[in-house]
């Protein structure tokens, strides 16, 4: 059945069930499984305490991005600032009266559920960018005014999860909200000189970092020079990450996890568990299935008709590459340690939550990819 006749009209809920690109919720539910592997042999072959609650968030999750993926993507067209300011408040009740832990002040316990709207806002800055550049039209895009509003759209929530403080989230939402500048096309002499004004910037920026996230960077450049101390870490994990070999030691026999060696294994060192105990093999093979994510992610939104949809699965899409290219980068010493987990893999309700939510947005994008939305949001002819 063609979806063109569809287009532009209301479809039935059947019809929307037909349309879902079950290859890609295929590929979402092996990498997932992994993440419950890895988590078991984290916990030493149990499955309490992380296996089995990742498990039901995986399930409620999954339920909820196959209900995002059947709303019109004109919804959330229409409500994409208003998400924005939701998320954006939420970083400011974080400031006020978020939890702290790990030394930061990142979560809002509400009780039942704690929350981390850094995680939120990666997919709401992704839907304001979209919606702007959406109404903005491609012409009026190269117009310098035209960028002061996105630039302080991806500034304000980057400020204030600098302040928690997060540099790893800190950095995602600039460069996936960078990336979305540039896939609306701004012109590239504009980077340029923003980079260049941030080099010149670069002294004041290092004497506002906090003294362990200047000693991470210094730790990055030599690890060495601290390896009971700063340098512990990375240097854990570039073992375990070599004695794993071709085909590793084997499932449950990782010994720089299970001797207690390697930190934080069941959320940002996880891939290294995972390459101790696979080897080269079985970690190439996560990141294999992870570039297939990203192939069908860019593949379904360049499909896409409006901008708004196309411009929205181009920025989910690269927030998700991010997410694993940032991680497994930071855990083989290619750059500092900042706290960003494995998409799908690494124990964690709010990331697990968001991650599903962009994929219910892919997906939706999907479904409804030969829509044709004015700038209005009304409908094309």
């Amino acid at each position: 059945m063609s979806f063109g006749a569809f287009s532009n009209r209301e479809m039935t809920l059947g019809q929307k069930l037909l349309q879902l690109n079950w290859m890609l919720i295929i590929l979402l539910a092996v990498v997932c499984s992994i993440g419950f592997a890895m988590l078991y042999s984290a916990a030493n072959g149990n499955w309490e305490p992380w296996a089995v609650r990742q498990m039901v968030r995986f399930s409620g999750a999954l339920v909820l991005m196959l209900v995002i993926a059947m709303v019109d993507v004109r919804f959330w067209m229409r409500w994409s600032y208003a998400i924005y300011l939701v998320a954006l408040a939420l970083l400011v009740v974080v400031e006020v009266a978020g939890d702290i832990g790990m030394g930061a002040q990142r979560w809002i316990d509400f009780g039942i559920i704690q929350i981390q709207p850094s995680e939120i806002m990666k997919v709401a800055l992704i839907l304001a960018l979209a919606r702007y550049f959406h109404g903005v039209g491609h012409e009026e895009t190269g117009r310098p005014m035209m960028v002061l509003m996105p630039v302080l759209m991806i500034a304000a929530p980057a400020l204030l999860v600098l302040k928690q403080p997060d540099l790893g989230t800190a950095g995602m939402l600039i460069m996936a909200g960078t990336a979305l500048l540039f896939l609306a096309g701004v012109r590239l002499w504009k980077f340029l000189l923003v980079g260049g004004i941030g080099l010149a910037c670069f002294p004041i920026a290092w004497g506002m970092l906090r003294e362990y996230q200047r000693q991470r960077v210094l730790t990055f450049l030599n690890p060495e020079n601290d390896p009971l101390g700063a340098g512990y870490h990375i240097m854990q994990s570039q073992i375990a990450l070599g004695s794993g070999g071709l085909f590793g030691k084997g499932f449950l026999q990782g010994t720089q996890s299970h001797l207690q060696f390697l930190p934080e294994k069941q959320t940002d060192f996880i891939f290294t568990m995972l390459a101790e105990e696979f080897g080269m093999v079985g970690a190439s093979g996560l990141i294999g299935l992870y570039v297939l994510i990203v192939i069908y992610g860019f593949a379904i939104a360049l499909r896409a008709r409006s901008q708004f949809a196309r411009l929205l699965g181009l920025g989910l899409t690269v927030n998700f590459f991010l997410y694993f290219c940032i991680n497994i980068a930071m855990v083989t010493g290619l750059m500092p340690v900042v706290g960003i987990p494995l998409p799908l893999i690494s124990y964690g309700g709010t990331a697990m939550l968001t991650l599903m939510m962009s994929f219910g947005l892919l997906m939706g994008v999907y479904i409804h990819r030969d829509l044709r939305i004015g700038r209005g949001g009304l409908d094309e002819d």
